[in-house]
């Protein structure tokens, strides 16, 4: 079944945003280590995480990209509000976080598309 097409462009939008963090963390994004640390890992315990989470954001979005699920849809959302939300806590400004909007918001967005069109099956 061919979804609609904003179902279509929230998917290929949020696929998009954990393909790229997700190549980002497996290269080994420095940068990235501090909000690690802000949450309390170490330096060493935080470059052994990273890689990890590069490859889960790419599973996320081969997932969402090919064969949505809410449950993984909605995890997406959690993970990129609070790695958005992470900004600000680690002394980066606020408006890190709000240019990092449409990273939460497009699953936001398709978590509640899918969950309609999940109901109306019912």
């Amino acid at each position: 079944m061919i979804p609609n097409p904003m179902e279509l462009i929230l998917r290929i939008a949020t696929a998009m945003t954990f393909f790229g963090h997700g190549v980002y963390a497996i290269q080994g994004n420095t940068g990235w280590l501090i909000y690690l640390e802000t949450v309390g890992f170490s330096v060493e315990r935080a470059k052994d995480m990273i890689e990890i989470i590069g490859m889960a954001d790419l599973m996320v979005a081969f997932i969402i990209l090919l064969r949505p699920n809410k449950y993984v849809v909605l995890w997406a959302f959690i993970w990129a509000f609070a790695t958005a939300v992470m900004r600000p806590l680690s002394g980066e400004s606020i408006w890190e976080f709000v240019e990092r909007g449409a990273n939460w918001g497009a699953p936001l967005a398709l978590f509640f598309m899918l969950k309609m069109k999940s109901t109306k099956r019912l």
